[in-house]
């Protein structure tokens, strides 16, 4: 296993910025707080509560696809957080998922996406069968940008949230206000997830097999669902991909 590929498993969900930004031919561009919110008529607004809130992620999803300009808006959203799912990705990561969280108010990002775009997020993120897509309605999201909404959509995992001692696991590289769950990084969750499903090995020699073996990420994931909560929010609708 390359650095490289130790480096992309271990740093999900990869850095995240201060500010809104645009991607657009495979780079990014950050908006100063005093820009006005750009045209985002004709799209729809998906919350990225994972990777999807990174540019480096972005860049390497649509890099080529020749759809477009992205404007991902900061946002808050009240009464959730971010935490982890209780699967592993192809590429060795613990990915995250949305949870209801009275009194937390989680920073993320919205990706703006047209129908075009949309269809090759699908392609990213559906196939697997980890995550589904749909409409969240009910909410408080402020955007840095516009006025505040009450409806998004959304990736959510099909596996729920993964648990340690009984409780969620927060994003520590996601900001929270109030967050009521403990918080770990990549690598704390992954020797977590090591210590259920693997307990005495290497950490890299664990990724690795979450890489190069099919059967030992799917029974690691099995393992982890095995303590999994499943979404606990009444207003999400999945939509038929």
């Amino acid at each position: 296993m390359s650095p490289d590929t130790l480096h992309r498993a271990l740093s999900y969900p990869y850095k995240i910025p201060t500010n809104s930004y645009i991607v657009h031919g495979g780079e990014h561009q950050e908006l100063a707080p005093c820009a006005p919110m750009p045209d985002v008529s004709g799209r729809r607004p998906v919350l990225a509560v994972g990777s999807n809130q990174s540019p480096e992620q972005l860049i390497r999803k649509f890099n080529g696809s020749d759809l477009g300009p992205i404007p991902v808006i900061r946002a808050r959203l009240k009464d959730f957080d971010i935490v982890y799912s209780p699967h592993v990705a192809s590429y060795g990561s613990i990915p995250a998922t949305l949870r209801h969280s009275p009194g937390t108010r989680v920073t993320l990002f919205v990706d703006w996406l047209t129908p075009e775009q949309e269809s090759h997020m699908h392609e990213t993120e559906i196939p697997m069968g980890n995550y589904h897509f749909g409409e969240l309605d009910g909410i408080e999201l402020q955007l840095d940008f516009g006025p505040a909404m009450t409806s998004a959509y959304v990736y959510l995992s099909r596996r729920g949230s993964l648990t340690r001692d009984g409780f969620p696991v927060a994003l520590a590289a996601v900001r929270a206000e109030n967050r009521i769950w403990a918080s770990l990084s990549q690598e704390e969750i992954q020797n977590h997830a090591r210590d259920v499903t693997a307990a005495g090995q290497p950490l890299e020699a664990f990724i690795r097999a979450a890489i190069e073996d099919d059967s030992a990420r799917q029974e690691r994931t099995r393992a982890l669902m095995s303590d999994g909560l499943p979404f606990n929010y009444s207003g999400f609708t999945p939509i038929e991909i």
